[in-house]
């Protein structure tokens, strides 16, 4: 399984709580789409999970921004997942940004509102705020291996699933 999380706006830790903590402790591998704010909620973060792929945000400080690019690239179980914080253009300069990564699921962050929008080239995927969500639920999203793809779920903090989506690993 794999966690997905953003915009943590943290001076001192990960603040990862209820489920949001579940998920972290127990993925395989962990994605932040940015906006840890401080090294030490990067460095908690780093401190919980193995394999933490990351990117910085608008509002994270030099010492993050020195240490994290501002999008990547990486591949999980058949599935290549193209991550930033945000892209100008709304979904369609993020489909844009996925397209030019050949990406199946591109992951963002920034606007601390859960959502998933499927275009004929991939699925966006912003998995809300774990930790300050802004007037939206607190949330983070799950995704599980399956056959030819993951199978995903936007998860709030108490556990209750808010939607759930496939995603299909046709780039790989």
């Amino acid at each position: 399984m794999f966690a997905v999380l953003s915009d943590t706006h943290s001076t001192t830790g990960h603040e990862l709580a209820g489920r949001a903590r579940d998920a972290v402790e127990r993925a395989d591998a962990v994605i932040h789409a940015g906006d840890f704010n401080t090294e030490a909620a990067l460095d908690a973060f780093q401190d919980v999970s193995d394999r933490l792929y990351a990117v910085h945000g608008n509002t994270d400080g030099p010492a993050v921004r020195e240490r994290l690019p501002a999008a990547r690239t990486v591949e999980l179980d058949g599935v290549r997942v193209a991550v930033t914080h945000r892209q100008r253009g709304g979904p369609t300069g993020l489909a844009l940004f996925g397209r030019e990564r050949g990406a199946d699921l591109v992951v963002s962050g920034h606007t601390h509102s859960p959502s998933v929008t499927e275009t004929e080239d991939c699925v966006l995927l912003n998995p809300g705020s774990h930790a300050e969500p802004r007037g939206n639920p607190a949330s983070h999203a799950e995704l599980t291996p399956v056959d030819g793809g993951l199978d995903g779920k936007i998860v709030e903090r108490d556990g209750t699933v808010l939607r759930e989506f496939r995603v299909e690993g046709r780039n790989v």
